[in-house]
């Protein structure tokens, strides 16, 4: 938490216009050093667990462009993030495009540093694969929460043969490592054809609380804000939004659209429902630009952050 050090600030619109300037996360200065950081904005350009249609590694360059969008107070909540705590773009993780193993450790090492040194991650992907090292660093000293926005569980358990470690298989594997509590996991969206039967048979008998589209549809955004407060508790809990949770006519450019999702504005209004929450991270992935032709799921995405972004800052005063 910010109080002994100078806090940092987007460039000023009206001094260097939103189209000027080296991009970076919400016009937010570059630092790398951990220990002048409350919460760290991390770009993860890695999409190796890609199954299908690849090109999240390229997200996180694409967000910072279009984060350019992003002003300084929310508008409902009125949280000023970066009056509140200091927050900076500290980069992107190094990764290793030829090899899973390495690029994973390598994601975890950066991560741990952060969390090592007090700060708090908001991570832009790359595919969904990425959660798994960043929790890794985040659960380290145990099981946390996890509120996953999505149209697919990722809770698979082994693709083309025995390879364990794909965008579909995160969350199981975040489960066998300890890293999250699954009856602390609410997945919200749920949708689309499955491979088989069985498919969703992990997240159900492991006690995740799934709520599939058409439940959310009954429910509506205020009834699954108090389930998802409900599942989570008073415990440490963290945020993953995959934007293929939301309807592709809002968010194109995505790996794995599935159609019948969600409003962007519900998504805003979900993650607005979880302040108070003792949020520890976040990331938003699966932002694939080259099916992206108007930008808009990268200014979805970006968008995403910030309202994030407002909840951990919240959090990290509480």
């Amino acid at each position: 938490m910010s109080n002994d050090k100078e806090n940092f600030h987007p460039i000023d619109a009206s001094v260097m216009p939103r189209f000027a300037g080296m991009p970076t996360f919400m016009r937010l200065p570059h630092i790398s050093d951990p220990s002048m950081v409350d919460i760290a904005l991390v770009g993860v350009p890695w999409d190796a667990g890609t199954t299908n249609r690849a090109g999240a590694r390229h997200g996180p360059r694409e967000i910072r462009n279009q984060s350019s969008f992003m002003r300084a107070v929310h508008h409902v909540s009125r949280i000023a993030p970066y009056d509140l705590c200091r927050v900076a773009d500290m980069g992107d993780t190094e990764v290793n495009p030829f090899d899973m193993q390495d690029s994973m450790q390598k994601i975890t090492t950066f991560f741990n540093r952060l969390v090592d040194n007090g700060v708090t991650p908001l991570a832009a992907g790359g595919d969904h694969l990425c959660t798994l090292p960043i929790l890794r660093a985040v659960a380290k000293d145990g099981p946390v929460g996890l509120v996953h926005f999505d149209a697919h569980s990722d809770t698979n358990d082994t693709y083309f043969g025995n390879n364990k470690y794909t965008h579909g298989t995160p969350f199981r594997r975040a489960v066998e490592e300890g890293l999250i509590d699954p009856k602390r996991t609410i997945q919200i969206g749920i949708r689309g054809s499955i491979y088989g039967p069985e498919d969703m048979e992990f997240a159900e008998s492991s006690g995740m609380r799934v709520i599939y589209i058409e439940e959310y549809f009954k429910l509506g955004p205020e009834k699954v804000i108090e389930e998802i407060r409900r599942t989570i508790g008073d415990g440490a809990a963290y945020v993953t939004f995959d934007v293929d949770g939301i309807d592709p006519s809002f968010t194109p450019g995505t790996g794995t659209p599935e159609i019948g999702g969600y409003s962007t504005f519900d998504a805003q209004v979900m993650i607005r429902g979880l302040q108070g929450l003792n949020l520890v991270g976040g990331d938003v992935v699966e932002v694939a630009p080259p099916f992206d032709a108007s930008g808009m799921t990268a200014l979805v995405g970006a968008t995403l952050m910030f309202e994030i972004l407002c909840v951990l800052a919240v959090a990290r005063i509480a």
